[in-house]
C-alpha cells in the first residue's frame, strides 16, 4: 500500500509543475500563432526590466517632448517604442532607473536617478493617452483597461540611497517599486556577482537595514546582480517575497554567477519569490558566451596588431568587417522557453516571469525576440510545449503581481513597524 501511495505521489509531482490544457487536440502552426497573438493582446504582459530611460539618456534626451517623442512612439530604434509594444502586447514594462557603478566613486548617483525618473514621467505627461505611471498592480490593471502602457519603475543599483536610510522612502515616493541592490561593483549595500572583491561577504550591515526598510515602505527587493552570499543574507532579512528582475538559470551557463543556480532558485521559491528570465543570449546559452569571449579576444589582438583602440575612428571599418566575418552565436526564443521550463520543472509554475533586459544587453537578443513586438513568439513556443492559458498568464504577470501586492500589503499592514 505504501508503495502505491508513493508511486501516486511521484506521478502527481511530475504533473503538478505545469497545468496541462484541457483541449489536447493538436493545433496547426497557424492556429498556434493566432492564439499566441490573441493571448498577447488579452493578457497583461509585464516585463521586469527595460533599459529605455538610460538608452534615451545616452542619446542626449533628458525629457520627452513632441519634438523628440518619436523615439518612444514609432521610431523603430532600440528595442522599445509604443507602436512595437502594442504590437507585441507589452503592457507594463518596468522602466529601469539604471545607475552606473562608476558614480559610486564620483558621486551624482541620486541626481541621475532623479533625472531618469523625471524622464519617464515626461513620457506620461507628453503622451497621456498612451503612457501612464503605475505604483501597484491595481494601477496597471486600470491603465490596461484604458488602453495605456503602464510605466512602473525599478532602480538598478541602490547607490542613490547613499548612507541615508530615509532615501528608501524618498524613492518610494518618487515611484520606485523595486531596487536592484547593486550592479557591477560592490557598493555600500551589497556585494555584486560581477565583483571578486567580496567587500562585505554578502550584504553590509547597512544593506540589511536597507532590505528591512524596503519591506517597511513597500519596495520589492531585487536580487539580480548580487552575489550568492548576499542573496542568502537577503533571505535572512526579508519578511516578504523578493524578485530577480532580470536573471536566468545558471544551469545553462555554468560558472556565471550573475544567473541563479538551482539551489538559489529553490530558496527563492521557498520565499514565494519570482525569477524573471533575462533574454540576453549570454544569459541563455553557454555557446553564446563562448562565441562572445572568443570573438572579443580575436578582435582585441587584431586591433593591437594595428596599434588601434576600440574607440578609434580608424578601427570602425575593421570592427565592422570582423563582426561580419565572425558572426555572434545568438540564442533563440526556444532557449528562453528552456529556461522557463527549467524553473517550472524545478520549483513550479508560480515562481517564473519575464525580465527581458531590452535596451540593456546590446546586440545579443535571441532570434525571435529581437524587440518588444515579438512577445507572441515566446507565447507561441509555450503553447507548443503544453502550457495552458492560465500558466501563460502566471508567467506574463500574475506571479509578479502576487509578489508586488504582497510587498505593498505588508508595508500597509503595520506588521513592518
Amino acid at each position: 500500500m505504501k508503495k502505491i501511495v508513493l508511486m501516486l505521489m511521484i506521478a502527481f509531482a511530475a504533473t503538478a509543475c505545469k497545468t496541462e490544457p484541457k483541449d489536447q487536440k493538436p493545433m496547426s502552426e497557424e492556429q498556434i500563432q493566432q492564439k499566441a497573438d490573441s493571448l498577447a493582446k488579452a493578457l497583461i504582459i509585464t516585463d521586469g526590466h527595460v533599459d529605455l530611460p538610460y538608452w534615451l539618456k545616452g542619446r542626449g534626451i533628458d525629457k520627452i517632448t513632441p519634438e523628440n517623442g518619436s523615439l518612444v512612439i514609432d521610431a523603430g530604434e532600440g528595442d522599445f517604442d509604443y507602436d512595437r509594444a502594442k504590437q507585441g502586447g507589452l503592457d507594463a514594462p518596468f522602466m529601469s532607473i539604471y545607475i552606473p557603478a562608476g558614480l559610486q566613486e564620483t558621486g551624482g548617483a541620486k541626481a541621475l536617478a532623479d533625472s531618469l525618473i523625471d524622464l519617464v514621467a515626461s513620457m506620461t505627461t507628453t503622451y497621456p493617452d498612451k503612457f501612464a505611471l503605475a505604483g501597484s498592480p491595481a494601477e496597471v490593471q486600470e491603465n490596461f483597461k484604458a488602453g495605456k502602457i503602464s510605466l512602473p519603475m525599478g532602480m538598478e543599483n541602490g547607490a542613490p540611497i547613499g548612507t541615508q536610510i530615509e532615501n528608501v522612502n524618498y524613492f518610494f515616493d518618487r515611484g520606485i517599486r523595486y531596487i536592484t541592490l547593486t550592479h557591477s561593483k560592490d557598493n555600500q549595500i551589497s556585494d555584486s556577482s560581477y565583483d571578486t572583491t567580496a567587500t562585505h561577504q554578502g550584504l553590509s550591515g547597512f544593506g540589511r537595514l536597507v532590505v528591512r526598510e524596503m519591506n517597511s515602505v513597500g519596495i520589492m527587493v531585487d536580487v539580480s546582480h548580487i552575489s550568492d552570499n548576499a542573496f542568502y543574507d537577503v533571505m535572512e532579512e526579508t519578511k516578504v517575497p523578493v524578485i530577480a528582475s532580470h536573471s536566468s538559470c545558471r544551469h545553462f551557463t555554468p560558472g556565471f554567477e550573475r544567473n541563479m543556480s538551482d539551489t538559489l532558485i529553490k530558496r527563492l521559491a521557498e520565499n514565494k519569490g519570482v525569477i524573471q528570465i533575462n533574454f540576453g543570449s549570454n544569459f541563455l546559452d553557454e555557446a553564446s558566451q563562448k562565441s562572445r569571449d572568443e570573438n572579443r579576444e580575436k578582435l582585441k589582438q587584431l586591433l593591437e596588431e594595428k596599434d588601434l583602440s576600440y574607440d578609434d575612428e580608424a578601427a570602425k571599418p575593421i570592427i565592422e568587417e570582423f563582426n561580419t566575418n565572425n558572426p555572434y552565436n545568438y540564442a533563440d526564443v526556444e532557449k528562453v522557453a528552456d529556461h522557463i521550463d527549467h524553473v517550472v520543472n524545478l520549483v513550479g509554475i508560480d515562481y517564473v516571469g519575464l525580465g527581458s533586459d531590452y535596451d540593456g544587453v546590446g546586440d545579443t537578443l535571441p532570434e525571435g525576440l529581437k524587440d518588444v513586438s515579438q512577445f507572441p513568439n515566446l507565447i507561441a513556443e509555450l503553447i507548443r510545449r503544453g502550457y495552458s492559458d492560465e500558466d501563460i498568464a502566471r508567467i506574463c504577470h500574475k506571479n509578479v503581481f502576487r509578489v508586488w501586492n504582497t510587498v505593498l500589503e505588508y508595508a500597509q499592514s503595520g506588521d513592518s513597524q
